[in-house]
Parts: structure tokens; sequence; C-alpha cells
């Protein structure tokens, strides 16, 4: 099959996708608690970027399947979507391999769907995979024919599992966590910052692992900025999410619940103000504000998959600099004002593309927007936008020429799951 037959499957998959939105936006609503209203605007915005795959046929065209033909690449994929995830198994397979994917065990109805609309597009070149995730992995490792592993999840379950990837020699790509800084300075534009916040933060009732964590304001500005922020915090929308005005949904993950409450009782301890909401009920998180919040807390630390707003003062670039450095994950940060901004971003920026790198990388980060917001730097990603991440948040092992490295950065899919033709 060449290129543009894969491409031609790609474009009918784009095309049909848009018949599914309703079914789409029933199962995310039931299974996952995802809001209707953020379903169908996945669905749009996946269907744009299956159709931007129309522009890579110049630099893709020409590459074969990282195992040669035939072989494929195991993704097993995150439940905190519904139809990005065909942005990830079209990239993969326009590139000349079969798929193996896995859902999440909370989305097992998507697949079903999926699988539904897939198959008389792609027949057997990809399938789906309704084992656990522990037999995934062992079978995608013992498979001879796979030849890449790709996981989005949690660093601490994939970190054991480098012996295993030294061994087999095969290539592994993880696409982990944030902890992502939000950085605004005093001669920014807040309305700007105010805006991005929102829709960054609260989409999918923040679960997004590029959604904003750490909220650093400068000081001269902290005050009317949290204002202005709970005020609109305030007018949030919290319900069903069959609902098509609801924002804020339930939580879809019962140990994303937990850690939301582990980390509200840290801040409430260490004598963090919470100015608004602070409430769960069963899974339902209500819009959160928590200020003055210090670095040491563990909604600063660890990722927060929910709608809680962690945010703290800054009173110079060089503080603020080196304290959204200080984290072990690197996946986005944004940056809001004028020549400060400017420096700190692109302190905070890591190269262009996926690099070797002695060890894990922190204090850098995958992407970096300076006065621009998230669907403006995330547009086109995964198809001719390179995004990844650094630390914790992210990373490849491969054996090259006989070697075992690490590599880190942003990246193509297609790209690290072929080979130049």
């Amino acid at each position: 099959m060449t290129f543009d037959d894969r491409l031609e499957k790609v474009m009918d998959l784009a095309n049909v996708l848009p018949r599914y939105k309703p079914d789409l936006m029933d199962l995310a609503a039931r299974s996952l608690k995802f809001a209707v209203k953020d379903t169908a605007y996945e669905v749009d915005i996946t269907r744009d970027r299956l159709q931007l795959f129309e522009y890579t046929e110049y630099f893709l065209s020409p590459r074969q399947p990282l195992g040669g033909p035939g072989s494929r690449v195991a993704v097993m994929l995150s439940y905190n979507g519904s139809a990005w995830l065909n942005t990830v198994i079209a990239s993969v397979y326009l590139v000349g391999n079969k798929v193996l994917a896995k859902f999440a065990s909370r989305g097992h109805e998507l697949m079903g769907l999926t699988e539904s609309f897939y198959r008389p597009i792609f027949g057997d070149d990809i399938q789906f995979y309704r084992g656990d995730g522990r037999s995934f992995m062992q079978e995608a490792l013992q498979d001879p024919d796979v030849s890449c592993v790709i996981v989005f999840g949690f660093d601490a379950n994939v970190i054991p599992y480098e012996a295993d990837f030294r061994r087999t020699g095969k290539k592994f790509d993880f696409e982990g966590p944030g902890v992502d800084p939000f950085i605004v300075f005093p001669d920014a534009d807040l309305e700007l910052a105010l805006d991005d916040l929102m829709t960054a933060k609260f989409s999918y009732s923040g679960q997004t692992c590029s959604a904003p964590k750490r909220i650093f304001v400068h000081r001269a500005i902290y005050n009317e900025f949290i204002e202005k922020l709970v005020h609109r915090v305030r007018q949030l929308k919290v319900g069903d999410p069959h609902d098509p005005e609801t924002q804020v949904s339930p939580v879809g993950s019962d140990l994303a619940v937990s850690r939301i409450r582990e980390q509200l009782r840290d801040a409430a301890a260490k004598k963090a103000r919470i100015i608004m909401g602070g409430e769960i009920d069963g899974n339902l998180v209500y819009p959160t504000v928590i200020r003055d919040v210090t670095d040491e807390m563990s909604g600063m630390q660890e990722e927060v998959f929910g709608p809680v707003v962690f945010a703290s003062p800054f009173d110079t670039a060089a503080e603020v600099l080196a304290r959204a450095r200080n984290n072990r994950y690197g996946l986005r940060a944004a940056v809001f004002g004028g020549p400060e901004a400017k420096a700190v971003a692109r302190a905070l920026a890591g190269e262009k593309y996926c690099h070797p790198v002695p060890d894990f990388t922190f204090g850098k980060f995958g992407t970096v927007a300076l006065n621009a917001p998230r669907p403006q730097t995330w547009m086109g990603s995964f198809v001719t936008k390179a995004v990844g991440r650094y630390g914790y948040s992210g990373w490849i092992w491969e054996t090259v020429d006989g070697q075992f490295r690490l590599a880190q950065g942003p990246k193509l899919l297609s790209i690290e799951t072929s080979l130049p033709g």
C-alpha cells in the first residue's frame, strides 16, 4: 500500500468522524463524565487535524515503517479524550505501520464505537486490544512484529519497564503528565491571560495534561488578577455532563479525585487560602481557587487533574524562572507580558526537536507559549507541529547502533515510528 493509499483512508476517517459526533458525545458523558460541549469541540478539532495530514506528503511519503514492512506499533491511550486519540493513531498508521491500540478501561465502549467505524476503512491494519495494561505491555514486548510502544499515562507506571526495553531493543515513546507553569507579568494583557487560563484550565474539568497547573502572578497585579479570576470562575456552569451548558462535570478518575482531595488538605494544612470552592461531592470537584500557595505544597509538585487553581505571587523574573524550573515535569509553559516575559520564555524553552540527553532534563519545557493562547500553540500538534516533553513528562528509550539511549523534547510520532526512505 502506498502513502497515497493510506492518506486516502485517513481522509475517509476525517469525513466519517463527524457522523459519529452525537454518539461520541453521549459515550464520553456516560463513561468518562466529560461535558458534551468539550467533546463536541474535540471532534471538530480532530477532524481539522486529520485533514491537515494532506500537507505532510512532502516529508512523510518517503518514510518506511520503523520495523520494516508488516511491523506494527502498540499504542496505549489515556482516558481523557474521545476523538483526539484518532490523530495519534492516524499519525502512526500514515507512515506504513500497522497499529495495535488500547483504550483506557473506562473507555471500553468508546473503543468499541471507534472500532466499528475503523474496520470498514482500515480493515485489520488497525486493531484494538481488550486486555489490561500490564498484559498489553508484556505482549507488546514479546511480539517480534512490534517495533515501538507508545504510552500515554503516568511516569511511575512505566519507569520500571526500562530494563525490558534495554533487553528487547524496542523503541519506547512515553507521553506523560504536566505540572505546567502559567506566568503573568505586570505588563501583560490581563484579559488575554485570563481568557487563556479559563479555557486551558477548565476544559474537560481540568483533565488535560497540558492544562496550567502552577499559576504564578507578579505581586504588583496579584490581588487584581485573583479577584478577576474568581469572578470568572463563579460564572462556570457546574453539573450534568449531558447538559449542553455544563462547563464543569465530575472528574472521570477516582484516583485523580483522591489525589485532589489530598492536595486540598495539604494546601490548607500549610496555610494556603482556599478562597473559592474546595468541595468534593463524589467525583464532582467544584471549581476551586487557592491563593498564596508555596512550592513545597503537593498541588504545586504533582499533577492536579481537575478544576483546581493553585496560585502564588512572585516578585522578580529571576525568582519565577527558578520556581518554574523547580519541578520534575516539563510539558508546556505559558508566559504573558513584555521584555521580562520574553526572556523567561526563552530560558524555559528546550530544543526545537527531540534529541539525545545523558539523563532526564529538568527545568526545560517542550512547548513554551509567549502571549499566545493554548489552542494557538497546540495548532497542528501530532500532525505538522512537534510536541513533546522534558523531565518525567515524556521521553524516548531506544537502541541505536547497539547503544541504549534516552531522548527528550518535542517530536512527531509519525517521524519517531518510521525511518527515512
